[in-house]
């Protein structure tokens, strides 16, 4: 791009960035310093400590700041080529190109951990880590997910001792770092002879090898694995090289079995239903957390996996790391999908403490960037009891609005909106990650989404450099809220979205309920696009009402009250005559109130059952409760128990929010009669009624 288009590019896009003011009150902080400090190590060293509490700290109370290291920020330009003694690990840096390495490290996270610590991240978490075949057929390991050694870091990343320098300095500040780790594949080194030429390239023009099915298998028609003289022996530990614990199936077409058991994308797919397989991963990964004491993972590609994988693999990680002095170790993984029938199949029958939730992502995406109905919001969070069982709840999902693979924020809202103003665009963003901050479940913002960057896409046109890029199709991109593009540096601390984000981690850090407390619905008006939900500590019982106008007018909106009155935290004062509340609205835009006396609570007058039901392949088993006293908000916790014919009880879930409701198996009622609930109310009454299972 030339240096004109380029001042042409900016001289057009003035922005009104003022437009765009929250007032904060005592929240309010403003932060700035120069590159010179964001690069200056002494810097680091000297930077006074805030948390020093991340190992006992509850993952509820953190905000994770998601980076692709590869395009972050180039701390030692000398490793940016690999390591010129591994061949299979060297080259492929090529900084025009979207596609290839651009040199960034993680010495480049440690020198911009300022940048990170000052708007409020208290976790990492980075894309893999670990050594990869840097260039294949189809493209350029920049991004990590092309395993071929599991027990050292890629050297276009650095070294061993860069991952324990950078966690070390990120603990000295109390902040976490996640590592994302592989379960299902490696790099893609095994070949088949019946779609394979010996020297290993396709028969066929068309590259790929297709699926067979089991039921083949079973008639004899198979594919037969070789490797190549010269890569017999490259994957670490050992016995990954042996083609024995791969499916070798030929590539997944991301339907029925090849889910499970297909090459994922050409990449060689473990057999993880493979008792050896699971132990040897298992042991990969206990000894990733013995080296480098990493503060949890996030795993890839989990709906990939044989589910007796992660019934096994995810309490032995979580047991091992608590024997190895980390109590709070904490595990997500990435299910691709957006029914919560699906990503809690995960937490549930799974035993993974939790998941990104794709369904915050894709009805957030769908409602404010893309002017959809707001009613999808509202039954986002009614399907949250899709999680709750003995072991899991909604509040330890994942909530993020973009990602490496779907794509940014700024360009959901330009694919969504491709005529509205700058400042739209800003305020847009900006209230998309206010949603995020006041909901259930924890935080994660993707890098560059604090600087306003849009890209073209998902994959690779969502990854762009913070560094000054070289990337043509990268640099002639809008950013959101700057003159600037990405052909400049962009770590700027006095970006709107950054200093937004500042601001809204304060508030999580200020008001323990927007971290604990319990979510509930309180409004939404699909016309007026306003929705509004409460959150409620069960210990504070004092109510924090969340209200977002989501409209492009301002609206007046009254909202039942169970205080007399009301703080304004955030936006503007609310009014209560005759229990409604009352409140202005600018457009895109929202308040945070909280409620002036504690929340009392109604005494529960009786226990009632209809009928069970099933959807989405589940039981429903709901109740409906009497109380005494119809508040707006009823502060209540429903246990459900299962009860055989020798009246031995099952704990099956907990719901504190309306409709209250268990959601289990069908199976799980085999042998059961009788179905136990247990309410307490606000008041701190009990009531226990049985209902018979029909």
């Amino acid at each position: 791009m030339t240096s004109n288009i380029m001042a042409n590019n900016r001289i057009a896009r003035t922005l009104m960035l003022s437009a765009v003011i929250f007032s904060l009150g005592a929240c309010s902080q403003q932060q700035s310093s120069s590159e010179e400090k964001l690069d200056s190590k002494e810097s680091q060293i000297s930077k006074k400590v805030e948390n020093t509490d991340y190992l006992t700290r509850d993952v509820k109370d953190d905000i994770f700041y998601f980076v692709m290291p590869d395009r972050f920020h180039n701390g030692n330009p000398e490793n940016d080529e690999g390591d010129p003694n591994r061949p299979i690990s060297f080259g492929g840096l090529d900084k025009t190109s979207k596609w290839a390495f651009h040199g960034g490290d993680m010495q480049g996270v440690e020198a911009k951990l300022d940048y990170i610590q000052e708007m409020g991240v208290t976790a990492i978490w980075m894309t893999p880590l670990l050594r990869n075949r840097a260039v294949q057929p189809d493209g350029f390991g920049h991004h990590g997910y092309w395993v071929i050694d599991f027990t050292e870091i890629d050297p276009h990343f650095g070294t061993n001792e860069d991952l324990r320098s950078l966690i070390d300095a990120a603990h000295a500040r109390g902040i976490k770092v996640f590592f994302d780790i592989i379960t299902n594949h490696t790099a893609d080194v095994i070949k088949y002879k019946e779609c394979h030429k010996p020297d290993g390239s396709f028969i066929k023009e068309q590259p790929g090898c297709k699926f067979k099915s089991t039921e083949q298998l079973a008639q004899g028609d198979t594919y037969t694995p070789f490797l190549l003289d010269s890569e017999k022996a490259v994957k670490f530990p050992a016995w990954l090289n042996d083609p024995k614990y791969y499916n070798n199936q030929g590539d997944s077409f991301w339907q029925g079995e090849s889910v499970i058991k297909g090459d994922f994308a050409g990449l060689d797919d473990l057999n993880t239903s493979d008792p050896e397989v699971l132990k040897g991963m298992t042991e990969i990964f206990k000894n990733i957390i013995n080296e480098f004491k990493p503060d949890g993972f996030r795993i890839d590609t989990v709906k990939h996996v044989d589910l007796s994988f992660w019934q096994s693999f995810g309490p032995d990680i979580v047991a091992h790391a608590k024997s190895s002095g980390i109590p709070n170790f904490h595990i997500f993984g990435e299910v691709y999908d957006g029914n919560p029938a699906v990503l809690s199949t995960f937490t549930t029958e799974g035993n993974l403490p939790s998941v990104l939730d794709f369904s915050f992502h894709f009805n957030v995406k769908d409602s404010l960037f893309h002017n959809k109905d707001v009613n999808r919001l509202g039954h986002l969070f009614d399907n949250d009891d899709y999680y709750r069982d003995a072991d899991s709840s909604p509040e330890l999902l994942m909530n993020f609005l973009g990602n490496h693979d779907a794509g940014r924020v700024g360009f959901f809202i330009n694919q969504g909106f491709e005529n509205i103003s700058e400042s739209e665009k800003l305020k847009r963003s900006i209230l998309g990650h206010a949603f995020m901050y006041m909901s259930r479940g924890i935080p994660v913002v993707y890098y560059g989404d604090e600087q306003g960057f849009t890209g073209d896409g998902g994959d690779v046109d969502a990854r762009e450099n913070m560094d000054p890029s070289l990337v043509d199709v990268y640099n002639d991109n809008a950013l959101i809220g700057t003159r600037k593009t990405t052909a400049d540096s962009n770590f700027d601390q006095t970006h709107p979205i950054y200093q937004a984000l500042q601001k809204f981690a304060t508030l999580r850090k200020s008001h323990k309920a927007l971290r604990t407390g319990v979510h509930q619905n309180r409004f939404i008006d699909n016309d007026k696009r306003i929705v509004a939900f409460s959150r409620i500590d069960a210990v504070e019982k004092i109510e924090h009402l969340a209200v977002f106008n989501m409209s492009t007018k301002e609206q007046k909106v009254s909202i039942k009250a169970d205080s007399s009155s009301y703080s304004s935290i955030v936006g503007n004062k609310a009014t209560v005559q005759q229990g409604e509340l009352n409140i202005n609205l600018a457009p895109l835009s929202f308040a945070l109130l909280k409620a002036d006396e504690a929340h009392e609570g109604s005494e529960i007058y009786d226990i009632k059952m209809p009928g069970m039901y099933t959807d989405n392949q589940r039981l429903f088993i709901p109740v409906n409760l009497v109380f005494g006293e119809q508040k707006a908000l009823q502060f209540t916790e429903v246990d459900f128990y299962l009860l055989d014919k020798e009246g031995t009880e099952t704990f099956v879930a907990t719901d504190n929010t309306q409709p209250y409701r268990a959601i289990v198996k069908p199976e799980s009622i085999a042998g059961m009669t009788e179905v136990k609930i247990v309410v307490r109310d606000g008041s701190d009454n009990q009531m226990s009624k049985r209902f018979a299972l029909k």
